[in-house]
């Protein structure tokens, strides 16, 4: 047993913020899932490193060239993608079964290109979702304005959801009441299921730069405080949410709560503890997605208090209201982030597809 088992105990699952063909075929991701890993998580970030990084595409990037010379790299990369989603999928099956249906997902996200496009982001989701043809598959769909329509429609349908680039407790709004229309829509609430990404770092990284900007001692003692004060009030409005009357009606159906789930939860700042992200935000019915070496650091040092996510709210609340006081507009940080995220998404993709772009030159006689 190690503290990843500990964590889930307290009602904390930690899914892998990860991917890449050796992880699978090693054996580590199964090493990893008896570690007490409960699920994964990719985006076009992830994969435009894990290609640039490997020669391990290489013969299925020669197989697919030369089923179809003219191929394009988008098609090319979705068939990589897809390949590395199913064998996590299938890894962590048993994890999806054991928990009956609670945990063992694996996320894919559709193209970043669509963050402003409601129908094309419902018609990639659909598309993606059979390709795939796994259960213990989510769509990762962005909480844009055009991306919050497409998770009620998706979730209607049967289709987990896990709602991505969330920094604001806007979108956070957003993101649980269309879960909560769709759910009230599908034929079969128990059978579907969904996670709200709340960003973390970024949000910290952002407003720090503003309180430097005012400089003031008072600005200044403010640091690195935002993003955990954000995140326990975005809990806080979950467990209005989905453990009072509002949800009630569905949970008598079967229905299951969308979890918040931590993203982003490595440290950014070097002079800030390296599990600033992960420590305080535990508590029951939450995901915390960790890349490998904030895995490791708490595994080695972590330590649990599974109240910390439901203590010194009004402190959190605080912590917020005086960014507003130095004159900081933090809803505006927020937007620009979300703004922010989804352009670095689109690049990650852009430069994902030049990559695979290179290897089929290199490829192809």
């Amino acid at each position: 047993m190690t503290k990843l088992h500990d964590l889930h105990r307290q009602g904390q699952s930690v899914w892998l913020d990860y991917i890449r063909r050796d992880l699978l075929v090693s054996g580590e991701l199964a090493r990893l899932v008896d570690r007490g890993i409960r699920g994964l998580t990719s985006n076009p970030t992830i994969f435009q490193q894990a290609l640039a990084k490997s020669s391990e595409y290489d013969a299925q990037i020669a197989e697919i060239l030369a089923a179809d010379p003219a191929a394009e790299p988008a098609v090319v990369f979705e068939k990589l993608a897809i390949a590395d989603i199913q064998d996590a999928a299938d890894l962590l099956l048993p994890v999806f079964e054991d928990s009956n249906g609670a945990d063992g997902f694996v996320s894919l996200e559709v193209s970043p290109h669509l963050a402003a496009d409601t129908a094309g982001t419902i018609a990639d989701a659909h598309r993606l979702w059979n390709e795939v043809a796994r259960p213990n598959l989510m769509i990762k769909v962005p909480a844009t304005p055009e991306g919050i329509p497409p998770i009620e429609e998706l979730i209607a349908a049967g289709i987990n959801v896990n709602v991505t680039l969330m920094f604001s407790l806007e979108n956070y709004e957003n993101a649980a009441q269309a879960y909560l229309r769709g759910v009230a829509r599908t034929q079969n609430p128990s059978g579907v299921a969904s996670v709200a990404s709340f960003f973390v770092s970024r949000v910290d990284s952002n407003t720090d730069a503003a309180l430097e900007k005012v400089g003031s001692a008072e600005a200044l003692a403010q640091r690195g405080k935002a993003a955990v004060a954000n995140a326990k009030l975005a809990y806080r409005r979950y467990r209005e949410l989905f453990e009072g009357p509002t949800f009630a009606a569905a949970a008598e159906q079967g229905a299951r709560p969308q979890r918040t789930l931590w993203a982003s939860t490595s440290t950014k700042n070097p002079e800030y503890p390296d599990l600033l992200y992960v420590e305080p935000l535990v508590g029951p019915n939450t995901v915390n997605t960790m890349p490998p070496a904030t895995i490791d650091a708490f595994l080695d040092h972590g330590e649990i208090d599974p109240e910390a996510l439901t203590t010194d709210v009004d402190t959190a609340r605080a912590d917020i209201e005086a960014l507003a006081e130095l004159g900081i507009d933090f809803d505006q940080i927020t937007a620009d982030l979300q703004v922010e995220g989804v352009r670095k998404f689109a690049d990650s993709y852009d430069d994902l597809l030049a990559t695979v772009a290179e290897k089929m030159a290199a490829i192809r006689p």
